[in-house]
């Protein structure tokens, strides 16, 4: 991304008097988002002051970890939720456990700002996992300044979802903040039913240096950030006029957002072009979003198609005045190189394309197989009766380089899920009776 995380968070500091209005208005859709704050005090909770957002403590949901707050000179570049990690010196794999609804569509994000919380000016590398599978690798660009997020569109499976933090021997992991924010199930649709990571999200519309929009003007509170690659080429349409979205469109673009667009810096040109250079071995998802700001004469149209590498995909087609139409890829694209869209200039088209903003996506396909949810329950139950801790984190089975210590599984071939078929406590210098919880491990053979 050409706009670094802590130019992001800095930008959604500036400027943000825009409408107090719609913040206090906007408090509504606050139903259904989790916000943790990682690594704040117990029991604490606020307001965040730009945003309006309902933040709270961490400590609930994990049982691990060390609570630490970046310099003190460096809180007047973050937003709040930024102001303190929770680091993990101990362990390999330490886990949140967050209870959500199953079957609901989340996107999820995951912040890290180091702001050299531990003096060392060293930035680590990690793994962050969303449960037994591998999310993302966490790394930094450098330690002045530095920090990252990682989103991810998911359904969870379950009633909650674990996210990991594993150490790879290249310094001590740590994460800000968590956010789950509730999306429709019929927005980011894929076509077998994958995960999505965030690869890039942008308003295309916004010159340099223009700020950043999220929540309160994003429902669903996506970052929003100025792209300009391109601004040789491209330039930039606006409009005062609202820009509104039917109400069956499960997208719901911000209105701040919309209400720009990118178009030919020379009106003769015929494409706008965004060019990525993935990961080769992965697919890809892109949701382009239109709307017309210019009501055109007579004599003019504005046709446009939408090309992907050399391939038309969709078209022709006419952005709807003051109206958001977004157009999208459900299927993953391998494109085995150059990931490379233009909006074109469709034949009789007067008016050269525009572009108001886009996202592309990464396709995950959560393979691991997860622990059967009655042995799950069992153990749970069984580790919060002795009290351990030790690194009973995450799924007790998988992957098997993490699994539990003292847990023994199986994979039943079935059902494709673990059982647990030993347990072995003799190390936890247990006493007292027999927790009657294990007898719910139905398939344990060795105790």
């Amino acid at each position: 991304m050409s706009c670094t995380f802590e130019q992001l968070l800095f930008a959604l500091l500036g400027g943000f008097a825009l409408n107090l209005v719609l913040l206090v208005h906007s408090q509504d859709h606050q139903s259904g988002f989790i916000s943790i704050d990682c690594g704040l005090r117990t029991d604490s909770s606020y307001p965040e002051k730009t945003t309006g957002l309902d933040y709270i403590s961490d400590a609930t949901f994990i049982d691990t970890g060390e609570s630490k707050s970046i310099l003190l000179g460096d809180r007047d570049d973050y937003l709040q939720p930024y102001w303190y990690v929770r680091c993990f010196p101990e362990g390999v794999r330490n886990c949140y456990k967050i209870n959500v609804t199953r079957g609901n569509k989340y996107l999820i994000r995951a912040s890290f700002v180091y702001g050299n919380y531990d003096g060392q000016d060293k930035i680590p590398e990690f793994e962050l996992h969303l449960g037994p599978d591998l999310w993302d690798t966490v790394s930094f660009r450098s330690a002045s300044g530095a920090g990252t997020h990682k989103e991810l569109i998911h359904v969870p499976p379950r009633n909650y979802i674990h996210v990991c933090l594993v150490n790879t021997d290249s310094g001590v992991p740590f994460i800000s903040a968590i956010e789950l924010r509730p999306l429709s199930n019929e927005s980011y649709q894929t076509v077998r039913e994958s995960s999505l990571a965030l690869v890039s999200r942008y308003d295309t519309g916004q010159g340099a240096n223009s700020r950043a929009y999220r929540y309160p003007f994003d429902i669903y509170d996506r970052f929003w950030t100025s792209y300009h690659d391109f601004d040789n080429y491209w330039t930039q349409l606006n409009t005062s006029s609202a820009i509104s979205s039917e109400s069956d469109d499960h997208y719901q673009l911000p209105s701040v957002v919309m209400s720009t667009a990118a178009t030919t810096k020379n009106p003769s040109d015929d494409s706008l072009r965004i060019i990525l250079l993935p990961n080769i071995n992965a697919e890809y998802c892109s949701y382009l979003h239109f709307a017309e700001l210019e009501r055109a004469d007579p004599n003019q149209s504005r046709l446009q198609q939408i090309i992907l590498n050399g391939k038309r995909i969709y078209g022709a087609f006419a952005p709807p005045y003051l109206h958001t139409h977004t157009i999208f890829s459900a299927s993953g694209l391998n494109t085995f190189g150059q990931y490379n869209i233009s909006i074109t200039r469709a034949k009789n088209s007067t008016l050269p394309p525009i572009l108001n903003a886009f996202e592309i996506y990464m396709v995950k396909n959560f393979t691991e197989a997860e622990t059967n949810q009655e042995d799950v329950d069992a153990i749970t139950n069984i580790k919060a009766t002795y009290k351990i801790k030790s690194n009973w984190q995450g799924d007790p089975c998988s992957p098997q380089l993490y699994s539990w210590e003292g847990v023994n599984c199986s994979l039943h071939k079935t059902n494709q899920q673990h059982r647990i078929i030993s347990l072995n406590l003799s190390s936890s210098a247990l006493t007292g009776e027999i927790a009657h919880f294990i007898s719910n491990l139905t398939m344990i053979e060795t105790l």
